[in-house]
């Protein structure tokens, strides 16, 4: 049985065996920014958890920044595919 993120990593993945792709580690902060998102709503007040929150936003948009900056097309994949950027 695989965990979610051996199913993130399987989904995004570029070749067979990557694990840390830019496309992959993108994938991954944000199903754990999800998480976290979800987990705000019933615990308003857990501010050291919001601070890593706002770590993982700022490091997937600084991994999206690359990705957009060596390979638009990529970018724009992975974009379509996680539902950013509305």
């Amino acid at each position: 049985m695989a965990t979610p993120k051996q199913d993130v990593i399987q989904k995004y993945r570029v070749h067979e065996k990557d694990t840390g792709s830019p496309e992959v580690q993108v994938a991954l902060l944000t199903e754990r920014i999800n998480h976290l998102t979800a987990h705000f709503k019933s615990h308003k007040k857990d501010h050291s958890s919001r601070r890593g929150l706002l770590k993982m936003v700022g490091r997937r948009a600084k991994l999206l920044k690359y990705l957009a900056r060596e390979d638009r097309t990529r970018y724009q994949a992975v974009i379509d595919k996680l539902g950013l950027r509305k």
